[in-house]
């Protein structure tokens, strides 16, 4: 699995079989995406990362990583897990995923439904 940001500056890439996928409804991934942000985790030792990334620590347990030439928010990381979770809409071509599960549904914005059927948690 390959990707990159919107303007190419930062790229990644992975032989690990992404886990996982998610779709985050949280007030912070809402913020920071302008919508919902779907993600898939890989091993962090299995993520190769080139280019510009700028971390933000957007709470005491966890960091989101970023293009700061284009913005494009590609990695969400606990500081106490060993994987990455990877934006999947980064994602050159297809990625073979289907998602697993919404996160953080009670959070979610009042203007949409989640109606596809997937597993739905209120929390993380």
């Amino acid at each position: 699995m390959r990707g990159t940001c919107l303007c190419g500056d930062v790229t990644f890439e992975t032989e690990a079989t992404p886990e996982g996928a998610s779709a985050c409804h949280c007030g912070q991934c809402r913020k920071q995406s302008g919508h919902v942000w779907a993600s898939a985790q890989v091993p962090r030792e299995a993520l190769r990362i080139d280019g510009p990334v700028k971390w933000y620590a957007a709470s005491e347990g966890a960091r989101r990583g970023f293009c700061p030439r284009c913005g494009s928010f590609l990695f969400w990381e606990a500081h106490d897990e060993d994987h990455v979770s990877v934006a999947l809409g980064a994602v050159d071509g297809p990625t073979g995923l289907r998602l697993e599960k919404h996160i953080f549904v009670a959070d979610k914005g009042d203007y949409y439904e989640i109606a596809d059927g997937v597993p739905q948690e209120a929390q993380s």
